[in-house]
């Protein structure tokens, strides 16, 4: 509806504008002077407006193509994306692998570190789950010799020693010298 009403104003207007054209071609001289200067003004203005529009299609057609080649460079990184995506998943993979396989090198190479103290789902972390694991182990063994230290019992039997006869009478030290010889 206001698209009508629209439609007819315009019409009015166009009706209006041919009926003063017609009074101004009716009316010679100086007026008649004056429209041409205004119409190769607007002769002018049109031109100009045209070539304007034209470069604004022109710099439409360019913004488009450069939109077209970035829908396509979107297009390539998605497929790059999904391509990448499964490398990366492939080389976790392979990764773990390799770091469940170091994992078992190192508890065989080290059989006095308990298979329960390394730990760890990185090269970096096995290695220093196996240096505390070391740590802990020389910590223990050092407490160990420690205790073996203080409670040392001599092996085999005492030393034999000659007897303090000092103690003994006369009489006695008599008796243990004649044993002795025997």
């Amino acid at each position: 509806m206001l698209a009508d009403e629209a439609d007819e104003k315009e019409n009015q207007g166009e009706v209006e504008s041919d009926e003063q054209g017609l009074s101004e071609v009716e009316e010679p001289g100086e007026n008649e002077m004056v429209s041409q200067v205004e119409i190769g003004a607007l002769e002018t203005q049109v031109a100009q407006k045209e070539e304007e529009i034209n470069k604004m299609r022109d710099r439409i057609a360019g913004l488009e193509q450069e939109l077209v080649a970035r829908d396509e460079n979107i297009a390539a990184l998605e497929q790059l994306s999904v391509v990448m995506e499964e490398k990366y998943s492939s080389v976790s993979e392979s990764l773990a692998e390799a770091v469940a396989s170091y994992k078992a090198v190192v508890i065989e190479r080290n059989p006095e570190v308990m298979e329960e103290l390394v730990s760890g789902d990185t090269i970096a972390a096995i290695n220093e789950s196996l240096e505390k694991a070391k740590k802990l182990i020389g910590k223990v063994r050092q407490g160990l010799e420690t205790e073996m230290l203080q409670a040392k019992v001599p092996a085999g039997a005492p030393e034999r020693r000659a007897l303090d006869v000092s103690a003994l009478s006369p009489r006695e030290k008599i008796q243990y010298a004649i044993e002795g010889r025997q």
